[in-house]
Order: C-alpha cells, then sequence, then structure tokens
C-alpha cells in the first residue's frame, strides 16, 4: 500500500491537485484525500501546502518526489526484467527540451530509442524556460547554457557554435551587419527565458567578449517561433548551430558577422538530484547523448 500512496502522491504533484490526480486514477477526492493523509502520517511529515486553490511541495515532498521517482523506477525495472526477462526495458521517461532541439534531434532519437525498446513510453515537453525538474517529475532536460539550480546534476554535452542569421528576403530589404554593433540598427528577434529577456550578445570569446544590447519588435518565449520569424524575413536572430545549420546550407538562412562569430554555449543535460536512476532512464541518456554527439555541429 505504501508503494501506492507514493504513486497517488507523484500523481497529485504532477497534475497539480488533488482533484485532478483522483479524476486521472478514478478516485474520488475522499480517497485521495485519505491516502494522502496516511502517506504523511506514515513519513510523520507534511508533503504538500494546500489551499484552496493551489498546493506547493513543502521541502519533505521535495525529497520524497526525487527519490520516489528513483524507487518506483526500479520497482518497475525489476517487473520488466521478471515478467519479459533481464534484457527488456519498459516504464514511463519524462523530458523537457528546448523547442527547436526536441522538435530535431531529440524526437529522431527517441524515435530511434522506442523502436529497440517498444515497453517503454516517452513524454517530451517542448519549453524553453526553466523548469522544475523535480516537483514537475522530469527525469531529464536538455538545457543551453549554465544550470540556474546548482543542486541539479548535470552531463556536459559541450559547447555549440551559435549563428547570428537572417533571411535572403530581410537582407535584400534591410542590407547586412558588417560588424556585431550594426545589429542596434537592425530588427533582432529576441528569446524570452522565464523572467530573462535574451537581449544582450556577447561576440568573441572569454573573458572579454563583446557585449552588444540588440532590441527588436518581436519577442517570444518559443526558439522555434523565433526561427520562423527569421525564415519569414522579420529580423535577424541568435542561434545555436544545431538549430539553423540545416536551413543555412538549405539557403533559407544567412549566416551573418562571419569575421565576429558570437561565443559558444554550452548544451548540457540536467538530472533531478538523486544518483540513482532506472536503467531504461539510463538507456534513453546514452541513445541521446549519442545522437547529439553525432549530429553535424562543432563544439567551440
Amino acid at each position: 500500500m505504501l508503494l501506492n500512496n507514493i504513486a497517488l502522491f507523484l500523481q497529485i504533484v504532477e497534475k497539480g491537485s488533488l482533484t485532478a490526480a483522483g479524476r486521472e486514477l478514478r478516485l474520488s477526492s475522499t480517497t485521495v484525500s485519505e491516502r494522502l493523509a496516511a502517506l504523511e502520517a506514515h513519513f510523520g511529515v507534511v508533503l504538500l501546502n494546500r489551499t484552496t486553490r493551489a498546493i506547493s511541495l513543502t521541502e519533505e515532498g521535495r525529497t520524497l518526489v526525487d527519490g520516489a521517482k528513483q524507487v518506483l523506477g526500479e520497482v518497475e525495472d525489476l517487473e520488466a526484467r521478471i515478467r519479459f526477462g533481464a534484457q527488456t526495458l519498459s516504464g514511463p521517461i519524462r523530458i523537457s527540451a528546448p523547442s527547436n532541439l526536441g522538435r530535431t534531434h531529440i524526437s529522431r532519437g527517441i524515435t530511434e530509442f522506442l523502436s529497440d525498446h517498444p515497453a517503454i513510453s516517452i513524454e517530451l515537453l517542448l519549453s524553453d524556460g526553466y523548469v522544475d525538474l523535480v516537483g514537475e517529475g522530469f527525469d531529464m532536460a536538455f538545457r543551453f547554457g549554465p544550470a540556474i539550480d546548482s543542486s541539479l546534476r548535470s552531463k556536459s554535452l559541450g559547447h555549440s557554435r551559435r549563428f547570428v542569421c537572417a533571411s535572403p528576403s530581410y537582407l535584400e530589404k534591410h542590407g547586412a551587419p558588417q560588424i556585431p554593433a550594426d545589429l542596434k540598427e537592425h530588427n533582432c528577434l529576441v528569446m524570452r527565458f522565464g523572467a530573462k529577456l535574451d537581449n544582450v550578445w556577447q561576440f568573441g570569446p572569454s573573458p572579454l567578449p563583446q557585449i552588444v544590447s540588440v532590441r527588436g519588435n518581436r519577442v517570444a518565449n518559443d526558439s522555434a517561433l523565433v526561427q520562423q520569424w527569421c525564415l519569414e524575413g522579420h529580423g535577424i536572430i541568435l542561434k545555436s548551430e544545431l538549430d539553423v545549420s540545416a536551413e543555412i546550407k538549405a539557403g533559407n538562412l544567412v549566416s551573418l558577422l562571419e569575421n565576429h562569430p558570437p561565443s559558444p554555449t554550452l548544451l548540457q543535460m540536467l538530472f533531478p538530484p538523486s544518483r540513482a536512476q532506472p536503467r531504461r532512464v539510463r538507456a534513453l541518456v546514452d541513445k541521446l547523448s549519442h545522437v547529439l554527439q553525432e549530429a553535424e555541429w562543432r563544439k567551440g
């Protein structure tokens, strides 16, 4: 019963409310409340702060979310090994990835992985902003740049070159910048990462890169949309080679300021703080790491 209550607790956290978790599992609100109370009584702590409008994890609740995913994952692995043999992997995996990267390289890697492991199910959520890996129940996340949360474990995939790009139609109308400072006179399409506006572009190596503050008439928190605006001729973007190399090769985008390359960006995989990972997660980490390492990009 303890494992069932822990699984219910994870559903409550993932769905954001007791009612939604009950609906998902076809349990009454009373049953969900009673089983959550039993779980808190078992551990002798409060796991969720509850109001009429929202729930939030206590520190003990965050610890349980992280540890519970590992425990339940190992139980699922053990069951699969007993039922189907030691080589069979099964169970769910939840991933967060940037919009562009998720639609291309990550999606392709998932397709190849699932063809080899059909008993696994994968939920891929695309977001260019910060996600709470523990609170939202993710097994891994892909992110460009340094991790915001220092408690997360990370696996570096190297530094990706970045390109300043525009479409041929934009350049026909507005011309091309010759030096980074010229970007101030152009319409730059800017990403928003949560509360952070990515309007300060760096050129050249650290520790003294050239810094240019850009602006434009379009801002979005979706990298795929920003790239689409660029393809439509609305402005200039700063993007990872992983996102734009194919469009540059096809002639749909033009690489600018090649004598003043932007500073590269770190690509890494992030994981919850717990050390243990289910076998299925470890296998997917290896697969996606290989896919990204083999992708056509250079590391700065």
